[in-house]
């Protein structure tokens, strides 16, 4: 399956329909003995209809567990990923890391038992007022203490859940930088002093971060996670590693499948990096890739639910090229996803980058 279908574009069906046969029918090669990349899998709630944003369906999240475990999938801690990236260390073939954020109730009651019966690690990113406050939608710490014991870790997701790149009316930005400052570091006390181990990861609420943000938590010795999609490539950007959202909507068992085997574009450098751009504008994204065995003469760039965006090569030879949307992105995040063919049948290179107009 295509891996942009969810953007539903209509006009690349034919297409879908052609690579789903590939990947259901097998042809992709699963013979690589190293890969340059690992996927990191991103759910919210488990069987809670009323949140069909945040959700997967439980048929939909057993079917991701059936299919991992049938298709020998090593599903690794979080922070052995993460090292890997850090030391650019090549994976064995098909590593996944299994994340949640928020740690909602349904995380207890759905997610973990199933998790358990197999053994698999996983992370869950905890937002710690919800907790503290005793909201009946979210875990307890007592709850969590149990989940410890059997696979289970906890990072920092903040403690209030807010919109953290948002300064506040009349707040400098001074006072902005102290109060997220304040807000992230309570987070790690709290999940310090309840779970007995400081976190070492942060997941931005809401995927959103700009550049002063992923400096801060950078300064706090935090390595950061968005919500944009693709697979985590060695020596990725550590400010804002990617991880592949499983609501409901993109959770059907193809896309799954297909996400799974992404490949990581071996990017030498976006620009630019900061995701906020103002009203009225349509970014302009230049980026240089690696060399790799990627088929860029079929690269595509898709705005997120719009169609795609043309390709400019500034220098073919040196693999830098240029997309810009050809019009103004609307208020809210949105992002530019690319995309190309491997040489190896039914795998795509996948890089997405946030951009957001407050």
């Amino acid at each position: 399956m295509h891996p942009l279908k969810h953007l539903k574009n209509p006009r690349l069906s034919h297409l879908i329909s052609m690579l789903a046969a590939l990947v259901m029918g097998g042809i992709f090669s699963s013979t690589q003995a190293e890969e340059t990349q690992a996927v990191v899998l991103m759910y919210h709630h488990f069987g809670v209809d009323k949140y069909p944003s945040t959700n997967i369906q439980l048929a939909q999240f057993d079917a991701h567990l059936n299919y991992l475990a049938q298709a020998g999938y090593q599903v690794w801690p979080l922070a052995k990923v993460v090292d890997y990236v850090r030391r650019q260390k090549p994976f064995p073939d098909r590593v996944v890391a299994i994340t949640i954020d928020d740690a909602y109730q349904s995380v207890f009651d759905e997610a973990y038992p199933r998790l358990r019966e197999r053994g698999w690690p996983f992370t869950v990113f905890v937002a710690t007022d919800g907790i503290d406050q005793h909201f009946s939608a979210y875990m307890n710490w007592q709850q969590m203490r149990e989940m410890q014991q059997y696979g289970a870790s906890f990072e920092n997701h903040s403690a209030t859940h807010d919109y953290l790149i948002q300064r506040r009316t009349d707040e400098t930005a001074d006072q902005w930088y102290k109060r997220v400052e304040n807000d992230i570091g309570r987070a790690q006390q709290r999940i310090t002093a309840e779970l007995g181990k400081a976190p070492a990861f942060f997941a931005y609420p809401y995927g959103e971060y700009n550049e002063r943000l992923a400096e801060l938590v950078t300064k706090m010795r935090l390595v950061a996670f968005g919500q944009q999609s693709g697979p985590v490539g060695l020596g990725a950007d550590l400010r804002a590693l990617p991880r592949f959202p499983m609501a409901e909507r993109f959770a059907a068992l193809p896309d799954f499948k297909q996400k799974l085997q992404s490949l990581a574009f071996p990017i030498v450098a976006v620009r630019p990096w900061e995701p906020m751009v103002t009203a009225q504008e349509a970014p302009r994204m230049t980026v240089e890739l690696a060399q790799s065995d990627a088929r860029l003469g079929q690269l595509s760039c898709f705005l997120s639910g719009q169609d795609a965006i043309t390709v400019e090569w500034l220098n073919r030879k040196m693999r830098h090229f240029s997309v810009q949307a050809p019009t103004p992105l609307p208020r809210g995040r949105s992002r530019y996803n690319c995309t190309a063919p491997s040489s190896r049948p039914g795998r795509y290179f996948w890089f997405s980058h946030l951009w957001i107009v407050p």
